[in-house]
């Protein structure tokens, strides 16, 4: 189990998490927007790809029903 000895008083934990903080680098807007664009084309090329599998599986369905 850890070693619970030693407790993290709460002005250190915030100077930890301000320390923490000033790491983040945050991304500038050009790459947020290429970002925004790449998630946009590729569920644009994945809904497309579903409604096509969705669509063969529906028609086999269909098919198989049909032979009842």
């Amino acid at each position: 189990m850890a070693d619970n000895s030693r407790k993290t008083s709460p002005a250190e934990f915030l100077n930890q998490v301000r320390t923490e903080a000033r790491k983040i680098v945050w991304p500038t807007r050009e790459e947020t927007v290429k970002t925004a664009i790449f998630v946009f084309i590729m569920m644009l090329i994945l809904s497309i790809f579903f409604l096509g599998i969705d669509s063969i599986f529906g028609a086999i369905v269909g098919w198989l029903l049909g032979l009842v």
